[in-house]
Parts: C-alpha cells; structure tokens; sequence
C-alpha cells in the first residue's frame, strides 16, 4: 500500500476533436441559406484560429456554431478565448483572432494550489510546468480536493489525470 497517493491537474483538450468540430462547422455552413454566395474563412494554427466573415452579424452566426460543435463533441467551450475583438480585413470583411487555451498558466497554477492548500492543510500541491501535483496520505482528501476544484470556476477548463 503506498504512503501517499496523488493526481495531476491538467488542462489540455483533444485537437483532433477540435479539427472535427471544425469541419462540421464548415460543412454546415455551405449548406445555410444565409451564408449563400458569402466570403468566410476558418483557420485552425498552432496556437489559435483565424475566423473571417462578411460582416460583424455572420462573424457572430460563425462563433456560435462552433461553439455549439465543441458542446456537442464533448468538448469544453474554455479552450476557445473569444474576448478579442473583430478587426477590419480587406474588401469590408472582418477577421477574428481566436486563442486556443491549453495548459495552465504560472497565475492559474498559483492560483488553483493557494485554494488547495487554504482548504487542505495536510495535502502537498507542487507547480510543474503546466500541471499541478496533488499527493496526499488518504485518497478521500484527494478526491474531496476534486470535487471542490469542480465546484470553482478558474476560466479554464480543469481534468485530473494520473490518480494514483
């Protein structure tokens, strides 16, 4: 029997779920009505997308189905920061950079240890990277320590990887 048990706190996603809510978005979009003979543009980077449309109220319609997609492919709508706004691009088209949000950031990280140890005396929550190690002796701590980060909303979407 080991003498302390522990799990990681994670945030990351499957990009391959990602492309395919995309294409469905993609795919849905040739087929509406209002996007008929309508210049629009998903692009999927390494560290976001590129979305343009003809205008702020398509640009809306767009965003809107791909979140609907992420919902429906079980993915979390947190991975996708949504708050800059549109920009102008040519030929009176707008364009919006969207950030793709993985991996826990240095503030999050610190963040979400403080509320660890404020609420768990006895539990060890060690920064690594971009994940926080969680070790205890008892496995209810742990999983107590699970239930009330999901009750907390950090603005990032949280998993629990490698309990052991």
């Amino acid at each position: 029997m080991a003498s302390e048990f522990s799990f990681d706190i994670v945030s990351q996603f499957d990009r391959q779920e990602l492309v395919n809510a995309l294409d469905q978005t993609k795919r849905e979009l040739e087929y509406r009505y209002d996007f008929n003979n309508s210049p629009y543009e998903i692009a999927l980077e390494k560290e976001g997308l590129i979305i343009s449309a003809q205008d702020a109220y398509k640009m809306k319609a767009i965003t809107d189905l791909i979140l609907t997609k992420l919902i429906s492919r079980k993915l979390d709508t947190r991975i996708l920061d949504f708050s800059v706004e549109n920009e102008p691009a040519a030929g009176n088209t707008v364009r919006k950079k969207v950030k793709l949000i993985a991996g826990l950031d240095k503030e999050k990280a610190k963040e979400i240890a403080k509320v660890i140890n404020t609420n768990f005396k006895k539990v060890k929550a060690s920064i690594q990277g971009e994940e926080i190690r969680v070790s205890s002796p008892f496995k209810d701590t742990l999983q107590e320590i699970m239930s009330l980060l999901k009750t907390k909303d950090f603005g990032v979407p949280l998993q629990f990887t490698n309990y052991r």
